[in-house]
């Protein structure tokens, strides 16, 4: 499952092109927003593919969901993309899978999420069944082609260079991925190869998804990876693993590096890094600031069990709302809104979103690279 490093849906991009026609009309009070990564912004996406081992299609997920039931999503009830979607005045981006290619939702916003995705193809091959980086460009596509049989190759175009990008993924290229002993890429490579294997990987997905019309892109930044319940465990005194932390940061710097060439290299590209880390470690050293008591286990006591995740059988925190954590990787509800609400802040503090919710025009706002906080160096 993906850490909450993805944090996928931390951040919606806040630069919507100008412009008239169709993507005016759409963008011009309420953004279109597309999303992609990891279980941190899935809405339901894995429940449709029948042999995925990531799914959370079960009690306690959804319990604090305003329907009271699971529905998909890793946490007990909204991720950040739902509150978020409610601070633009748009209802949550429907899960891709769940939709027709004739449906008029294909003209919205969509939600291409996978738990257990990765930058990397390789990335959550135990999960079995998954929607990789490189599978949920290939839906977008399949979405802006059905968008082009409805409305005309010029409309669409319009749209889709008018909308929001959130891709909130890399953190179970770690956590799944390079951490894991069994796993060949922790074996093949170093740590500052398989970054470069990671910037590579992504470049090439970026420059695709730039390809097919995105223009306005937000990649969340890794959280501090070593401070979730299930790598805290491994460690000897119950503490954040500093050299995984490190990991983390020094994506961060690669990520930010990467996504300002970009601009750089591709006529109209707005691509922008958001701290995730900052605002995560933020929650986790000072709880109590946010109304929180507990920061360093989950609220579900599943640090230790296989798979970290919340089933029937876990005992339940009598106090959700006082926990940072309500799995072993997945922030809590109540985690969500404090994060939500912080990023729009900063957002309007900005001036990349009004205070009523309206999206600034790319012509007159320049995107912001925020860089992460420092962390210290890996262990030898």
């Amino acid at each position: 499952m993906a850490a909450i490093a993805a944090v996928a849906v931390l951040v919606v991009a806040m630069v919507i092109s100008g412009g008239g026609g169709v993507a005016a009309a759409v963008t011009s009070k309420k953004p279109v927003i597309y999303i992609f990564g990891d279980s941190m912004s899935d809405v339901g996406n894995n429940n449709y593919l029948i042999l995925s081992l990531a799914k959370s299609d079960y009690p306690w997920y959804g319990v604090d969901y305003e329907t009271g039931f699971p529905t998909g999503r890793f946490t007990n009830g909204r991720t950040i993309g739902d509150i978020m979607a409610a601070k633009f005045g748009v209802p949550p981006p429907p899960p891709f899978l769940s939709l027709y290619m004739t449906d008029d939702e294909v003209l919205g916003g969509v939600n291409f999420a996978s738990g257990g995705a990765g930058l990397l193809n390789e990335t959550g091959i135990y999960f079995v069944q998954y929607l990789s980086f490189d599978n949920q460009i290939s839906s977008f596509e399949e979405i802006k082609n059905a968008m082009i049989a409805k409305i005309g190759k010029k409309a669409a175009e319009e749209v889709v260079n008018g909308a929001i990008f959130q891709v909130g993924l890399g953190s179970n290229d770690y956590i799944n991925n390079f951490l894991r002993p069994f796993m060949a890429d922790g074996i093949v490579y170093t740590h500052e190869e398989f970054i470069g294997l990671l910037m590579d990987t992504m470049d090439r997905q970026l420059t695709r998804l730039y390809d097919l019309g995105a223009r306005n892109v937000w990649f969340s930044g890794l959280a501090p990876l070593g401070c979730i319940p299930s790598q805290r465990v491994l460690s000897d005194d119950g503490g954040c693993l500093d050299d995984v932390n490190a990991y983390a940061v020094q994506f961060n710097a690669a990520a930010r590096n990467l996504l300002e060439r970009l601009n750089a290299k591709l006529p109209g590209a707005s691509m922008s890094l958001a701290d995730c880390y900052s605002v995560v470690m933020e929650l986790i050293e000072h709880p109590q600031k946010y109304g929180f008591k507990t920061s360093h286990t989950s609220c579900c006591d599943v640090d230790t069990t296989v798979g970290g995740l919340c089933l029937p059988t876990a005992q339940l925190c009598d106090d959700r709302t006082a926990f940072v954590f309500w799995d072993a990787y997945h922030t809590s509800d109540a985690t969500n809104q404090v994060i939500a609400d912080r990023l729009y802040a900063d957002m309007v503090s900005a001036g990349a979103v009004q205070g009523n919710g309206n999206v600034t025009t790319a012509s007159t706002r320049a995107p912001r690279v925020i860089v992460a906080h420092a962390a210290p160096p890996p262990k030898p």
